[in-house]
C-alpha cells in the first residue's frame, strides 16, 4: 500500500494538476483482481473484443466500434513521446506534455465524448455512473485515469513519463467510475 504525501496548498486548476503528480505510483494490481474490465462486478462483462498493445500503443480490437478506435488513435498520439506536466493539456490541446485529465480529455475528444479538458474531479460526475463496455473512466479530486477496450490509459506508469498504456491495472478504490452513454 502506497502512502499519499501531502498535497501542496493550492487552488483552482493547479491544485488538481499538482495532486496528479502527487498520485503517481506504479501499476501492481491485475485487471481481474482490481474489478476492472470484465472482473469481478464488471456487470457488462468487459468490451466484446480486448486491444492489445503492440510496441507501447493499443491496437484497436476489429470489433471497436469507430468512435472507441478514434478514442485509442488520439490516446496513442500522445502516448509515445509525450512527458508530464502539471496542467499539460487544459490551455491548448496539442501540448509538449500532459496531466492525467488532459490526456484522458485528449483521448476521449478523439471520440467526440468531449468538447473541452477538464479536471479530474470534473470527470466525477461525467457521463453515466458504473463501468462502461468500451470505456471506463475512473476519477476522484486528485487523478484519474481510462481503461478504453481492457486497456489502462493513464500517467501514472512512470513518474514524469507522461501518458501511456498499460495491461496492468491499478486500485479503482476512492474514484467515481464512470463511462460514456453506450459505451
Amino acid at each position: 500500500m502506497h502512502s499519499k504525501p501531502p498535497l501542496p496548498r493550492r487552488t483552482g486548476a493547479l491544485a488538481l494538476a499538482a495532486a496528479c503528480a502527487v498520485l503517481l505510483v506504479p501499476a501492481t494490481t491485475s485487471l481481474a483482481a482490481s474489478g476492472g474490465v470484465g472482473g469481478p462486478g464488471s456487470g457488462s462483462g468487459g468490451p466484446v473484443g480486448k486491444a492489445k498493445l503492440k510496441n507501447g500503443l493499443a491496437v484497436a480490437p476489429s470489433n471497436a466500434p469507430k468512435r472507441v478506435v478514434r478514442v485509442i488513435n488520439a490516446a496513442n498520439k500522445i502516448a509515445k513521446g509525450k512527458g508530464y506536466c502539471l496542467g499539460g493539456g487544459h490551455g491548448s490541446w496539442e501540448s509538449n506534455c500532459y496531466d492525467c485529465s488532459g490526456a484522458v480529455s485528449y483521448a476521449l475528444r478523439g471520440g467526440d465524448f468531449v468538447k473541452s479538458s477538464m479536471p479530474s474531479g470534473g470527470y466525477m460526475s461525467w457521463g453515466k455512473r458504473g463501468k462502461g463496455k468500451w470505456i471506463t473512466i475512473y476519477a476522484n479530486g486528485g487523478h484519474m485515469y481510462a481503461v478504453i477496450a481492457g486497456l489502462r490509459f493513464d500517467t501514472s506508469m512512470t513518474p514524469g513519463a507522461g501518458p501511456g498504456w498499460s495491461r496492468e491495472m491499478r486500485s479503482s478504490s476512492g474514484f467515481k467510475v464512470r463511462h460514456p452513454k453506450n459505451f
